[in-house]
């Protein structure tokens, strides 16, 4: 089950298929979680993100479809976000450990850590509505299968470069205007658009790969690298933001006080990485790199 559109299938038929398979095996996922909950909550979140850039991809081929579905994707996603809440924050302590400066800020740490996992067991009655909210997410998956199947999405081979073109080069601009928005300001929002429009450029790449195989290679890994920059610094954002509200939590100000500065002092550095990493991997601006992707598409089909 490749997550890979296919030239000589069509762009609007090799784009049903992956997007049936992605649908179910979120579905599979959430049905099955062989691995944990916040496993297949996890893979579940990453086939759904997978389905929606799909969409993206094919906007211009079937533009309410892609908006109607866009927003029931983006609901179930939201759905399972809470069940991972707690894991990501422990995952955020454990990433700042490779970060402390002294024996006071790994006691910080330490107490942090404590104070989540204490959360967590605390948690743990709520289980049975974790679990069916897990299953209403994938009857949900199962009905986006669905109602893809039911939908008439005309093929126009003619127009599917083109196609490609517009939704490439969307992304860019959007990403170019992130770009403009992280420059002007340090808001955690601005840095979180960046970092979707990364996963989703490095999906766009994922899904075209065989067009160009050694150049989307090099753009895929800048890509990834970017969005997991980002993913640690939303998830150190995230923790900041868990820490303040529950501040009288911890014994001592200068517990939290140790704790915020470690977070802030590593999200300066992440942010400074990242914008230099998306400058560099958008340089091209969004009109290069879509008119190509139009001429490989278009040059693979007529061959």
């Amino acid at each position: 089950m490749t997550y890979l559109l296919r030239p000589e299938d069509g762009l609007i038929a090799s784009a049903r298929t992956v997007l049936t398979q992605q649908l179910l095996m979120a579905a599979d996922a959430l049905e099955n979680p062989v691995k944990g909950r916040d496993d297949a909550v996890h893979r579940a979140r990453r086939k759904l993100k997978r389905a929606r850039a799909i969409y993206r991809l094919i906007a211009a081929a079937a533009p309410d479809l892609r908006k109607q579905e866009n927003i029931r994707l983006r609901d179930i996603g939201r759905s399972l976000a809470g069940l991972r809440d707690a894991s990501a924050l422990v995952e955020a302590i454990d990433y700042l450990q490779a970060w402390t400066q002294d024996a006071q800020e790994q006691q910080a740490l330490t107490m942090a850590l404590q104070h989540l996992n204490t959360q967590r067991q605390q948690m743990m009655p709520h289980e049975p509505l974790w679990s069916d909210q897990m299953r209403l997410a994938a009857a949900a998956c199962r009905e986006a299968a669905d109602i893809l199947e039911r939908t008439d999405i005309p093929p126009r081979a003619a127009k599917s470069g083109r196609i490609l073109q517009k939704a490439w080069q969307k992304l860019l601009l959007q990403a170019h205007q992130a770009i403009l928005a992280c420059q002007a300001g340090n808001d955690a929002e601005s840095f979180h658009d960046l970092r979707k429009i990364a996963q989703t450029y490095a999906m766009y790449l994922t899904l075209l790969r065989d067009l160009w195989p050694s150049a989307f290679l090099l753009k895929r890994q800048g890509a990834k690298q970017l969005a997991e920059q980002l993913g640690h610094e939303n998830d150190l954002a995230m923790l900041a933001a868990t820490l303040d509200r529950q501040s009288e939590r911890f014994e001592s100000a200068e517990t939290l006080s140790h704790l915020l500065d470690m977070i802030i002092r590593r999200q300066q550095v992440l942010r400074a990485d990242a914008l230099a990493a998306a400058e560099a991997l958008f340089a091209d601006g969004p009109e290069l790199e879509p008119a190509i992707v139009m001429a490989l598409w278009d040059l693979s089909t007529d061959g």
